[in-house]
């Protein structure tokens, strides 16, 4: 059964900021762990209503200028100055320099019209260029062989060997 379990894509659906069209985006088990408590607490809205909710005040649907507030309350506490998108740069950010997802991958993800837009998240690291280049030039040398017959001096003008 566990082996079923771990196979299921899980996703969830968003409305899609350009098209307002319904889209399907994966997402990690541990966020269906999270929504299932925030369900527990709140209580299941109706299928036509927005499934976050306002913490404050009369129950309603949880609108961008409420979040955004949220935002600016933990900004205030925590004497920092991020926003909403500044939490979606940052995990796009993980994403394709993590190793695990490639680009078009997290093109999905992120729900990208263009890769190149997607490919601005890509950064390459000077410690990890070093790592790869010391890695590169302490490798082995692959012992090179010709084929018997030919000439020295021929095989060194041609291949520098």
């Amino acid at each position: 059964m566990s082996a079923l379990v771990t196979s299921i894509v899980q996703k969830v659906y968003v409305i899609s900021k350009g098209t307002r069209e319904r889209q399907p985006v994966p997402a990690a088990p541990q966020a269906f762990v999270c929504l299932a408590r925030y369900l527990d607490e709140i209580g299941t809205p109706p299928a036509d209503e927005s499934l976050w909710r306002t913490r404050r005040g009369a129950d309603r649907p949880m609108a961008y200028w409420a979040m955004r507030r949220i935002i600016q309350r933990a900004n205030e506490v925590l004497g920092t100055n991020w926003t909403l998108h500044d939490l979606r740069h940052t995990a796009a950010n993980r994403m394709a320099n993590g190793g695990k997802l490639t680009l078009p991958e997290v093109q999905a993800v992120l729900r990208h019209a263009n890769i190149q837009t997607t490919s601005r998240y890509l950064t390459v690291r000077v410690e990890e260029t070093f790592d790869k280049l010391t890695e590169h030039y302490n490798a082995p040398q692959i012992e090179r062989s010709y084929p018997t017959g030919y000439d020295a001096e021929d095989i060194a003008a041609v291949f520098g060997a």
